[in-house]
């Protein structure tokens, strides 16, 4: 099988200290990295820019496209001021994942987006957030686990005739490390996976190989969770066909 590109957005890093204070670098988490290519891609980081042809020259080159996690989307993309609990935010990280999502929706690339890319996908095609947990009545679950990165932390049931029930079945056991959800589904999109207490983990899109999910597979995809590793080999096999074609 031919093995295929896939480019995983990257994230701004800003030096604290050390050396060069106040210098930029462009990375993603490594477990990112290793589980592509155990599921047999070849993975390819995406640097942020700010120029759309050249995120489109990025995107063209790519079979398929990786929105990784990261910081709390900017409230005022979907019209919301910002709460109190609102976390950090990254302007240019926002902008360039819109920008992202705008190139792989008009090239037809598979797009999985990973907690912050889940969020930020239903923000870019019309949906809103809750800015912290908080604000939803009835969430009782532990969204922001301790313990190490790999650990599965609380049940997600997937809904069934998606995607996500294909790979996983009815019910799994995932990590959790986020303090907002979704509200507003954009339009297009259905639930695929919600925690117990109703918040929403997963969402695809009606056509095509478009999926975002809350938690961080790939961390315990590293560690060889060979479960979650399943999403990303489904994932490669996707992209090897260009799956975003509106038939599947």
């Amino acid at each position: 099988m031919k093995k295929p590109i896939i480019g995983i957005v990257g994230n701004l890093l800003i030096d604290q200290g050390g050396m060069f204070p106040g210098y930029e670098r462009a990375y993603v988490n490594n477990d990112y990295v290793k589980s592509v290519e155990k599921a047999g891609g070849a993975p390819v980081i995406l640097p942020l820019v700010s120029d759309y042809e050249v995120v489109k020259i990025q995107i063209e080159a790519m079979d398929s496209i990786i929105i990784s996690g990261g910081f709390d989307v900017n409230p005022l993309i979907y019209g919301e001021e910002p709460s109190q609990k609102q976390g950090f935010l990254c302007p240019e990280r926002d902008e360039y994942d819109l920008m992202v999502i705008k190139a792989a929706m008009e090239l037809n690339k598979p797009i999985l987006g990973i907690c912050r890319g889940l969020q930020i996908l239903n923000v870019a095609l019309g949906g809103t957030m809750y800015q912290d947990l908080s604000q939803i009545e009835g969430c009782y679950i532990k969204h922001v686990q301790e313990s190490r990165p790999e650990v599965a932390g609380h049940t997600v049931k997937i809904e069934k005739e998606t995607k996500l029930y294909s790979i996983f079945g009815e019910k799994i056991i995932t990590n959790s490390f986020h303090h907002q959800a979704i509200k507003d589904l954009a339009p297009g999109f259905k639930v695929a996976a919600r925690a117990k207490d109703g918040v929403i983990e997963a969402i695809e899109k009606e056509e095509g190989f478009v999926v975002g999910i809350q938690w961080h597979p790939e961390m315990m995809a590293g560690k060889d969770n060979k479960l979650m590793l399943s999403l990303f080999e489904e994932f490669v096999e996707v992209s090897v066909k260009g799956a975003y074609n509106g038939k599947q």
